[in-house]
């Protein structure tokens, strides 16, 4: 997301008991190992769990540049460990914002699972604090003009790390191109290259996630974007119910701001691919601050019959704009927020690698 939304566009497996794995534990520092003779809801190579769907968050770092402590402070309120961590990063190659990986990122890899999105921009100021950028060009990327500088040496630093990562080149790129990113067209050469490169140097512990915005208003640039299902493990979308952030005129519950786009995806884009909701979250209503609870309470029962959405990253983060504060750090959209990550459908048995 980082802010780009300036219009807010809409976005039947049965939940497993983890009985046959164990007997169910909840809370902090939740990390559920299947036995040897019981595998039957490990996640594949791509990362798929087959009895339900990871949950996720993105956390931003806090004034002393941690990753870590606002993770596991977020995690205290929500009684229990993510499954996945969603984070950001530049082609800067500074040690703050861009290395793949962060020492920090490296610690809460660990026992959860990471996905990193990777900007082809440099930041102008730490952590993109008020989204501020300079495109290096989409068309600069497929001609290899960053390969030595840039990609090579990231690329190498995941495969030292090993362990598979979730993985998103320039994440919602239908909002790029009116930034000057370039064309669909190039973006798609550039989405290859990069993957190719990486392909090229060994790299395998990487999960490529599509990441588009999932607004409908853009149907036709997000079908000109896609790379093809070779290169593509995962597509995901962001979409949220902005309500009265960027005057949005209605309150969209759960599965109105979700379906349709998912719909949408699977007829147009890709009817095999895993979705992940890559980032999701609600504004507020200041008259009605219960509908923000109840909003994060129904995502247990929507979610099976969203069968293909494999994971559930929350946006954790205010972006600009009155009535734009997506955080669920307190009140009731905390409240809603634990209640649905305590479903069954959202402890999975995470990978041993």
């Amino acid at each position: 997301m980082n802010g780009r939304h300036a219009k807010g566009g809409p976005w039947t497996r049965a939940a497993v008991a983890l009985a046959a794995v164990g007997a169910l534990i909840v809370g902090i520092g939740v990390w559920v190992t299947l036995t040897e003779d019981d595998d039957r809801c490990a996640p594949d190579t791509s990362l798929v769990a087959p009895c339900g769907a990871w949950w996720g968050a993105y956390i931003p770092y806090d004034d002393d540049s941690s990753l870590t402590r606002p993770v596991y402070a977020f995690e205290k309120k929500i009684g229990r460990k993510l499954d996945l961590v969603y984070t950001y990063h530049d082609m800067s190659g500074s040690k703050a914002d861009g290395e793949l990986l962060t020492p920090d990122e490296r610690e809460l890899g660990r026992d959860r699972l990471l996905m990193l999105a990777w900007e082809s921009t440099v930041w102008t100021e730490k952590h993109h604090a008020n989204w501020t950028e300079k495109q290096l060009g989409w068309k600069n990327i497929a001609a290899g003009s960053y390969d030595t500088s840039v990609i090579d040496p990231q690329a190498l630093r995941l495969k030292e790390y090993g362990k598979r990562v979730f993985f998103s080149f320039d994440q919602e790129a239908d909002f790029r191109i009116e930034q000057g990113a370039g064309t669909p067209e190039e973006y798609v050469a550039a989405y290859r290259h990069v993957r190719d490169r990486f392909e090229k140097l060994g790299v395998t512990n990487v999960v490529w996630v599509w990441t588009v915005s999932g607004y409908l208003g853009n149907s036709a640039l997000m079908e000109r974007l896609y790379p093809g299902d070779d290169y593509v493990d995962w597509i995901g979308m962001d979409q949220y119910n902005y309500y009265l952030c960027h005057k949005s005129p209605n309150w969209l519950d759960f599965d109105s701001s979700q379906r349709p786009s998912y719909d949408w995806l699977r007829k147009n884009i890709s009817a095999d691919k895993p979705v992940m909701l890559s980032e999701f979250s609600t504004a507020p209503d200041p008259k009605r601050p219960e509908r923000q609870r109840d909003w994060y309470t129904a995502i247990p029962k929507v979610a099976p019959t969203l069968p293909d959405v494999k994971a559930y990253v929350h946006w954790n983060r205010a972006v600009p704009g009155p009535g734009c504060d997506l955080t669920i750090d307190s009140g009731p959209g905390l409240d809603g927020y634990r209640i649905a990550g305590q479903d069954p459908y959202f402890k999975q048995p995470l990978p041993r690698r």
